[in-house]
């Protein structure tokens, strides 16, 4: 929940309000088309476009046309009027800029000008947040393998609060991006860290409802940030609030143990028995696991002959190169990493443009982010019951068909634009929750936490992507939905060439991979023995295969 509020927080806190040059003097009248107001707080309720100006008559009677990035004085000032053809003199925006703050009493951009020139900062606020979360995932998820994912739990849980509450009293832009992107860093270890934290700890049965909890209490957390920003209309302190609302899960952080799985790579059998004895004692289960009964599978199994030849190819190591080993697999693995990019570009898309779709942009956040909640039950239902390819490709298809039909709604329907968005994101939603799991099943032991790690980068990559593809509706404003559904679609058919993994268990070799999509290549020649990896299907009972799902 903590990671969502994080994710989505720059919504509404790097909003850019409509706003005009500062009025170089003592104003005596403002115009506004043909109606004369005495305050800006009435012309920001008639204002439509950014081609609109304010014409401002000051007290020694100058009289200025003041423009978003520029202002004109009027060489001829004797007639008041909102049209004029005579000569004017061009100035830029030296004395500041006048703000609409009648929704938000100040953001980012106001307080430090992120606009006109300067506007290419205010656009890379939410990417350079991105780069964070993609370089925090490849860390910490390393660190949490060396140091165990407790310890990283308690760091990375009081940073987000730490940098959190920093972000609030950064005094100038590039001070704020950096401690963002700090922020970004401990926030994406932090989600990492936890999914893979949940696995180790859940079992095979309840491993695809577990994984979908995750993604479930991410998108309450976008709706805390709907509802923060409802409440609280000053940048800094909205800020404060959200980083407050992080607070419980920092004191709960300290009080869970290390994770079994962890403590057994690392050979800690006596703090692993303990675990497993509380473990135990909570679920009443009468004869608890004995380490000793774990290792004595290792050290029974002759896969782990270090001597003999099976050996020294179990302990191989294996690179990003084995994800292209033939031309199945190759083909696997890039209908995979592009179902990963597909997905997070459109989740952020929907996600970002909610503020863009009219009406009221806290309720259109909040609906986004509940949208979720219902479709990671329907993914949840359908990997179990139809199973997971049978699931992912007709609603990539369909996100891809529903970005389609949101163009031919007239833009002033915001009701149903809204509702095909809530659909969008529910679609691409499904999609995006259970790929993760799909790709560990796709995957062979030996290489499966590379291809998901992989995958998770393609992933970073779609989110650093989409702040700019939503920034496209400049272009054409259905340019980011078009993108999105040429991708989904595409994601979509490349998928029915991807083999069913319902059911069918998990395989340890890149043979039995590309045995599994009925190919007949073979990776490296050589036949495994046949009780080879005995003891990784004995650890695996307690999710062995997510430990570094998302690394």
């Amino acid at each position: 929940m903590s990671c969502g509020i994080h994710y989505l927080a720059s919504v509404f806190m790097a909003v850019t309000p409509n706003f005009v040059c500062g009025i170089p003097g003592n104003v005596s009248s403002i115009l506004f088309y043909n109606s004369s107001k005495a305050n800006l707080e009435d012309i920001w309720t008639m204002w439509t476009s950014t081609e609109n100006y304010i014409v401002a008559q000051l007290e020694n009677g100058e009289v200025w046309e003041l423009n978003q990035c520029s202002k004109s004085k009027r060489e001829v000032s004797f007639d008041l009027a909102y049209e004029y053809k005579g000569n004017k003199s061009i100035f830029s925006c030296s004395d500041g800029f006048l703000y609409d703050d009648t929704k938000w009493k100040s953001t980012v951009v106001t307080q430090w000008d992120l606009v006109c020139e300067r506007e290419w900062l205010a656009k890379l606020i939410q990417p350079t947040f991105m780069l964070g979360v993609l370089i925090g995932a490849v860390i910490f998820g390393d660190i949490a393998d060396r140091l165990g994912r407790q310890r990283v739990m308690w760091f990375t849980s009081a940073g987000q609060f730490v940098f959190g509450v920093t972000v609030a009293f950064t005094f100038d832009y590039y001070s704020f991006v950096i401690v963002r992107f700090l922020l970004a860093m401990v926030s994406s270890g932090y989600l990492v860290v936890a999914f893979v934290y949940v696995t180790e700890f859940v079992g095979i049965k309840a491993r695809t409802w577990a994984s979908m909890h995750v993604h479930a209490f991410f998108a309450l957390g976008i709706m805390v940030v709907a509802l923060v920003g409802f409440l609280v209309r000053t940048w800094w302190v909205y800020q404060i609030f959200l980083s407050i609302a992080t607070l419980p899960f920092v004191l709960c952080c300290w009080m869970l143990p290390e994770t079994p799985l962890w403590l057994l790579s690392e050979k800690r059998y006596e703090d692993a028995q303990k675990v497993i004895n509380i473990m135990a004692r909570w679920n009443k289960v009468s004869t608890p696991c004995k380490v000793s009964e774990l290792c004595s599978v290792q050290q029974d199994d002759p896969g782990t002959d270090k001597t003999s030849g099976s050996g020294a190819s179990s302990t191989k190591k294996h690179n990003i190169l084995d994800l292209f080993c033939n031309w199945y697999i190759a083909r696997r693995t890039i209908t995979i990493w592009l179902v990963w990019f597909t997905g997070s570009l459109g989740y952020y898309v929907f996600s970002l443009s909610s503020v863009n779709l009219g009406g009221n942009e806290y309720l259109n956040l909040f609906l986004i982010g509940a949208v979720e909640l219902p479709c990671y039950i329907i993914a949840c239902i359908g990997m179990d019951k139809l199973g997971r390819r049978n699931t992912l490709i007709p609603f990539l298809i369909l996100s891809a068909l529903i970005c389609v039909l949101i163009m031919f709604i007239p833009q002033d329907f915001n009701v149903l634009i809204i509702l095909a968005n809530m659909a969008g994101k529910f679609s691409i939603g499904v999609a995006f929750g259970l790929i993760y799991l799909y790709t560990a099943e796709l995957y062979p032991t030996i290489v499966r936490s590379l291809a998901v790690g992989s995958g998770s980068m393609m992933c970073r990559v779609g989110s650093v992507v989409a702040p700019f593809c939503v920034y496209l509706r400049s272009v054409w404003i259905f340019l980011p939905l078009l993108l999105v559904g040429i991708m989904a679609l595409l994601s979509g058919i490349l998928t029915l060439m991807l083999p069913e993994t319902l059911g069918k268990p998990l395989t340890n070799t890149l043979e039995e991979a590309t045995e599994m999509g009925r190919k007949k290549e073979n990776c490296s020649g050589k036949t495994p023995p046949a009780n080879s990896g005995a003891a990784l299907e004995k650890i695996e009972m307690f999710g062995q295969e997510a430990v570094r799902t998302e690394k």
